[in-house]
């Protein structure tokens, strides 16, 4: 079926199913979920533990294929991308905040993100001086030569963050960033993303169970046993939090808008409705 996306988006997916297991054994973590997003956008996923936002989030980043349903990612099906590509792409377009960081225990902070960057085929000295130029800006230049058991649990995640920003990827995931952080540290982190987002025109997804972070969201789409259902929260009347971060700093972007519609739909459908912000 040829698939008419919105060029604006940066990914789409179109009555995407998920099915693990085998037969009398399968479970369905994601079910017939539509979703689109554009540059400039953070969109939240919101559900409890095992509701279908980690699957959700590993799809969409082109980690693994749908059962049924096709994942657009940069204007192109994944299933037409070759694990080259896909790895090309995860390594140079897209960067990943996990829940429990991710760093290598064996490098040094500065190391962990200059090998992003070797990873995107800068060269060792490159990589170094732009490392150690991201640690000036994200206010942790000071732990660059530190290993990342000697760091806090926001000193952590706070270089996680500027390692998955390294590139300037055009697509940020973020599962669960703020649940191993206190509320002002976790109120940083996503004031980075969030400025990110509208700083430099890029996609961010957070898949999240903390209510705090609805604020910051453009959309919020409430995620419950692998489907998109309505939103139950609204903060259309609210202000957004300022931006101020050393990572992006001096916009201060106007109310968000919460999604309060179904986005999931039926596979006989011909065209999903893509929601997106313009």
């Amino acid at each position: 079926m040829n698939l008419k996306h919105d060029p604006s988006h940066v990914f789409e997916l179109v009555n995407v199913t998920k099915v693990f297991g085998a037969d009398g054994h399968k479970t369905q973590a994601v079910q017939e979920v539509c979703l689109g997003a554009s540059p400039g956008e953070l969109v939240l996923l919101l559900g409890p533990s095992g509701s279908g936002k980690t699957t959700l989030l590993t799809l969409i980043a082109g980690l693994m294929k749908p059962t049924s349903g096709s994942v657009i990612i940069f204007g192109k099906n994944v299933e037409e991308y070759s694990s080259g590509e896909l790895q090309q792409i995860r390594a140079k377009r897209i960067g990943f905040v996990f829940q429990t960081f991710l760093l290598i225990d064996s490098l040094t902070v500065s190391e962990n993100v200059a090998l992003v960057l070797r990873f995107a085929g800068e060269s060792p000295a490159d990589a170094r001086r732009r490392a150690r130029r991201l640690l000036r800006q994200f206010g942790i230049e000071h732990l660059a030569q530190k290993f990342p058991d000697t760091l806090s649990q926001g000193e952590k995640q706070r270089a996680a963050v500027a390692r998955a920003l390294a590139n300037e990827p055009a697509l940020v995931i973020a599962d669960e960033p703020t649940a191993s952080l206190e509320s002002k540290q976790g109120f940083d982190v996503i004031q980075t993303l969030l400025a990110y987002a509208k700083q430099k025109r890029r996609c961010v997804v957070v898949a999240s169970h903390d209510l705090r972070i609805v604020q910051f969201a453009d959309r919020v789409l409430r995620l419950e046993d692998g489907r998109l259902v309505h939103s139950e929260a609204n903060v259309s009347d609210r202000p957004r939090p300022l931006v101020n971060d050393p990572m992006v700093a001096g916009e201060t972007p106007g109310k968000p808008r919460v999604t309060t519609r179904q986005e999931s739909c039926r596979s006989s459908t011909p065209q999903c409705p893509l929601a997106s912000i313009r």
